[in-house]
């Protein structure tokens, strides 16, 4: 069943009602900060005390852990990933794009951490891994060529963010291309202090401790 066709069966068969409830049980699912638990479990405090501020993986790699940060960059892709899986599995496919849309949020605005979360990099991979992994292979391609010649974390994401938003457009489904667009304009805002130092010169490297 496509999306139009799940969105009407939705609507006519009076089960609009599961939008929300995907949304919400997405948010949840999403607004688990692992950066800031796995960096406490392994004993080095709140990273969010150290350079930017960021629960994300590459703010994590700045205590020099590399396996935290994997492990962080892995987790925040993941709960994207299967919280679209399980309400596609249990809700449908309109649904689940909502619950995507909704780990992304809770991500970035998390409400156990007064709503100030990551960039919602990661999580937003592996809500395109689930919808439309097209955008995911363009979005994960770019990341590492960028990344590898400048090895700046925030212009590979930012340059790796718009083409997969493209991407997402040209390939994935038509109920998903606003939610796409949606989510890459919130990771722009969200790196705007990034984009300065860009300008100025002044971004750090991947692997620079704070």
């Amino acid at each position: 069943m496509d999306a139009t066709s799940s969105f009407i069966v939705l609507m006519v068969g009076g089960l609009w009602h599961w939008l929300p409830i995907a949304f919400g049980l997405g948010y949840l699912f999403g607004s688990l900060p692992f950066g800031l638990i796995l960096t406490r479990f392994a004993g080095l405090g709140d990273v969010r005390r150290i350079g930017s501020g960021n629960i994300g993986a590459t703010n994590v790699l700045r205590t020099g852990r590399k396996g935290l940060a994997l492990a962080t960059l892995l987790l925040d892709a993941a709960k994207g990933g299967l919280a679209v899986l399980i309400a596609d599995h249990y809700f449908g496919q309109v649904p689940a794009m909502l619950a995507g849309l909704g780990a992304f949020l809770g991500h970035v605005f998390p409400v156990w951490l007064q709503f100030k979360g990551g960039k919602g990099v990661a999580t937003y991979l592996g809500v395109l891994l689930a919808i439309v992994w097209q955008a995911a292979a363009v979005f994960g391609a770019l990341w590492l060529a960028v990344a590898l010649l400048t090895r700046i974390s925030s212009l590979a994401a930012l340059i790796a963010t718009v083409a997969a938003t493209l991407a997402a457009w040209i390939w994935g489904p038509g109920e998903f291309a606003g939610i796409a667009v949606l989510m890459g304009l919130i990771i722009l805002i969200k790196h705007r202090d990034n984009i300065k130092r860009l300008l100025a010169g002044e971004e750090p490297r991947i692997g620079a401790k704070a």
